[in-house]
């Protein structure tokens, strides 16, 4: 059984993670892309989302991380691709973009594979604390898209339990709220307002000794 979210941390934990659910309305868009991570889960619901006709093409995009290798050893979105197969999505339906190493690249490589086709909307499908990081993003790299985040409609526990573990959870949340802040300077996303509750939370879980995940 996977660890619990301890009490003293629930608090915290809570509002980072809902700070980046962005609670989008979901409606039908061109494309539904699938970032990949160490979550299968996204592809999961990439799956879910075309079935219910949110989208007729979904790009799967992402290459390895450290924290990926070893569970995806071709490649996210190679691997996720088997797994939507799996599910029932057709090939012909699927793009794969084998090479994106972090967010940037995930929206930059999609764009350029999707190449001449009409595209004016997409649904980015990732993990839960990745929503705002991935909307933020993509506003900043593709501007004139009309863009929707979405995630599997998992309650945090449930989350947590899936994954299986909590140190990475909570690291991962500290670590892309950072990111907000840092990438929004560094002129890689739109900046995103972040709440005062937001940045406290953030400054007790680091202080904590949730920091595996941080820039700096």
């Amino acid at each position: 059984m996977a660890e619990s979210l301890p009490g003293d941390l629930r608090a915290d934990v809570r509002t980072l993670w809902d700070y980046h659910d962005l609670r989008h309305e979901l409606r039908p868009a061109d494309v539904g892309i699938g970032l990949g991570s160490h979550d299968l889960g996204v592809a999961t619901h990439t799956a879910e989302l075309f079935h219910a006709g949110m989208f007729p093409l979904v790009v799967f995009t992402g290459a390895n991380a450290p924290t990926t290798v070893e569970r995806f050893p071709r490649g996210e979105a190679v691997h996720y691709r088997e797994h939507a197969l799996e599910l029932g999505v057709p090939d012909d339906a699927i793009l794969v973009e084998p090479e994106a190493r972090n967010t940037g690249e995930n929206v930059t490589f999609t764009r350029r594979l999707l190449g001449s086709r009409e595209v004016g909307s997409v649904v980015l499908i990732s993990r839960p604390y990745q929503q705002r990081r991935a909307y933020a993003t993509c506003k900043k790299l593709w501007p004139e898209i009309d863009v929707i985040c979405a995630s599997r409609p998992l309650p945090l526990d449930d989350y947590i339990e899936g994954i299986g573990d909590l140190d990475r959870v909570i690291n991962m949340l500290v670590g892309y709220t950072q990111r907000i802040t840092v990438y929004a300077e560094r002129g890689f996303a739109v900046p995103q307002e972040i709440p005062r509750d937001v940045v406290a939370a953030y400054d007790r879980l680091a202080q904590a000794g949730f920091r595996k995940r941080l820039i700096y």
